[in-house]
């Protein structure tokens, strides 16, 4: 089975409500999407969303990186040469994750159907449904305890609540949360590399003395601080999750050794992929550290390829795989199944989506025909 087409094309899926983060504010998601076609007539699939803000991809520079450099270096390529398809498609063009991630899990979706199992089980077959988080934009209190209790009344057992704006009303916010939704739900909190160190500190540890039973604080400093993250990690009792500060193994590594971090969120627009998400969780089992899968601002197909490999590996302890819930529409068919909190992986080969003609707007070829 060969590689014979790559190309792409743009969807746009309203969000139910505004995605509000410390460091941006979205109404849709507008994802480039990438079809690979085998020389057999099968097609695999994969996605990535301009974040800018984190990778530093926007939607021209992943569609330029796609067509001009990792389209040319792909197409013939013999698809059961998975390490040697990996070590072009990374070498081809120096960062530019986000690109290298939609190629990736199409590479990916194709290699599990040459071998007629879906994406999961050629990934470790650890288990075959998870539970995912739902995500709380930062809003004004009222609101965010709004938001709370209708994901909980659609049977979320576990929130991520989005803060970072300012401290004080941070802690009042989480403290409102909790007292809405009770004891029994877990709740998250992502600050988005909204805080300095101390006040990181200062931030988490009212939130120890208040009681508010935080599972984890999700990347307090900006993204390269990394003794910002060694000084919060060190003086505070609750876990913090390594998210934007962690793109590669090597990053991971450093974090782990250095103690800057209890936990490592994966994302496969930052690690630019599955084959090197692997990687990570290689270095996370032989330290003993479990990781979180994450995801950007993505609809089910990127979304799906996170799941694969989140019930694939099992040093993947917990999920922030919310993308589809916060889409208004599903636009594709098959793949996992997304039932409030739970996602239950498919059983046909692959990611097991199809596109239906139009929903693209048009496929555009890439590279060398």
């Amino acid at each position: 089975m060969k590689i014979s087409r790559i190309e792409t094309g743009e969807v746009h899926i309203p969000l139910v409500t505004p995605f509000k983060t410390a460091l941006r504010t979205v109404n849709e998601v507008h994802d480039l999407v990438v079809r690979i076609t085998a020389d057999d007539g099968q097609t695999g699939f994969g996605e990535a969303p301009p974040t800018a803000v984190i990778t530093g991809d926007t939607l021209g520079s992943i569609r330029c990186a796609i067509e001009d450099f990792i389209a040319p270096s792909l197409i013939g390529r013999e698809i059961e040469d998975l390490d040697g398809i990996m070590e072009s498609l990374h070498g081809c063009i120096q960062k530019n994750t986000s690109a290298k991630a939609a190629v990736d899990m199409a590479v990916y979706d194709l290699y599990a159907k040459s071998c007629q199992k879906p994406l999961y089980q050629v990934l470790g077959g650890r288990r075959s449904q998870i539970e995912t988080d739902l995500t709380i934009s930062v809003n004004a209190a009222e609101e965010m305890v709004k938001d709370s209790l209708r994901a909980v009344e659609q049977g979320f057992r576990i929130l991520k609540i989005k803060v970072g704006k300012d401290g004080a009303g941070d802690v009042a916010r989480l403290e409102a949360v909790r007292r809405a939704v009770g004891p029994q739900i877990r709740l998250r909190v992502d600050a988005n590399q909204g805080w300095s160190a101390r006040e990181a500190v200062r931030i988490i540890r009212a939130m120890e003395d208040k009681g508010l039973d935080i599972e984890l604080v999700e990347q307090p400093v900006k993204a390269r601080d990394f003794a910002g993250m060694q000084f919060v990690t060190a003086r505070v009792n609750t876990p913090v999750l390594a998210d934007e500060s962690v793109f590669s193994a090597a990053d991971a590594i450093r974090l782990i050794e250095g103690r800057a971090a209890d936990l490592l969120n994966i994302k496969l627009m930052k690690t630019g992929g599955i084959h090197e998400a692997l990687k990570i969780c290689a270095a996370a089992e032989i330290y003993g550290v479990e990781c979180m899968i994450g995801c950007m601002l993505e609809s089910k197909i990127a979304v799906s390829a996170a799941a694969h490999l989140a019930a694939g590996r099992g040093i993947i302890t917990k999920a922030d795989l919310d993308g589809p819930a916060l889409c208004r529409v599903d636009p594709y068919e098959g793949g996992p199944r997304y039932d409030g909190p739970w996602i239950y992986m498919n059983e046909t080969p692959g990611l097991g989506i199809v596109i239906p003609d139009g929903i693209t707007g048009g496929w555009q070829r890439s590279g060398a025909c």
